[in-house]
């Protein structure tokens, strides 16, 4: 028998994990990277042990599911220069250097995984080509800087 969950439930679990958890992360490209790695890539599920303790699996996942759209519809709202601010924290909140990261997400493209599994291809391009055109401008001011 599948378990019911009200939107209240949901909701409550969303304002756990964002005074808990998302909080405390880098901005909303943090965030967004932080909610897209609690989604099984296999299954498209969301997990997070904490939350399911405190509420249940599914209402984690769903909580997860409707942060990490909430988060992207942010991202894909903002001017493009909150984009590439956004990309910059982010960036200065990892251990990598920043032209160490540039190639590699130049290559590998490791942000598409960061889209919403529901979002529609016309968002999720929207979404990639800003990242793109982000980190082309970070790399542009770096080797200004350099």
């Amino acid at each position: 028998m599948l378990e019911k969950v009200t939107p209240g439930q949901v909701e409550e679990a969303c304002e756990d994990l964002k005074n808990r958890t998302l909080l405390s992360l880098p901005g909303y490209f943090g965030r967004l990277i932080y909610l897209a790695s609690m989604r099984d890539y296999n299954t498209g599920q969301y997990y997070h042990d904490g939350l399911a303790k405190r509420f249940s699996e599914v209402t984690a996942a769903e909580a997860l599911a409707k942060c990490h759209r909430e988060v992207f519809q942010l991202l894909l709202r903002s001017p493009l220069e909150e984009v590439v601010g956004e990309l910059e924290r982010y960036i200065g909140s990892t251990p990598a250097e920043a032209h160490q990261l540039f190639d590699t997400w130049e290559r590998l493209q490791p942000y598409r995984v960061a889209v919403p599994s529901q979002s529609s291809p016309v968002l999720a391009e929207f979404f990639t080509s800003n990242i793109k055109i982000a980190l082309a401008i970070l790399k542009h001011r770096q080797s200004k800087n350099s």
